[in-house]
């Protein structure tokens, strides 16, 4: 997508439940993968990167269809950690800014 469309005008919305497969995640669609292990070892996309909790997109979406789909794991989630994880590596990495 990002070859496609560019880097530029990609977002990437992960869903991980817990905050270290959040931060994984994100930091592998911006500065690579850091385990090495996938196709994206060593490839910076420093793409945008959100959680579904995220208030940027929760606030994007359709408020009856986010309580619908995500609001229930709201309540499980440690929601404050997961956005502290995601946000901190797309500060970091990310190389397009809102």
């Amino acid at each position: 997508m990002a070859e496609k469309y560019g880097a530029e005008n990609c977002i990437v919305i992960i869903g991980g439940s817990e905050a270290e497969s959040a931060g994984l995640a994100a930091e592998t669609v911006t500065a690579g993968d850091p385990t090495f292990a996938g196709p994206l070892a060593g490839v910076p996309l420093g793409l945008r990167v959100y959680h579904a909790v995220e208030p940027e997109f929760k606030e994007s979406v359709d408020p009856d269809v986010y309580d619908d789909q995500i609001g229930m794991m709201e309540m499980v989630l440690d929601v404050d950690s997961i956005i502290a994880e995601v946000s901190a590596k797309r500060e970091e990495f990310c190389q397009y800014k809102d």
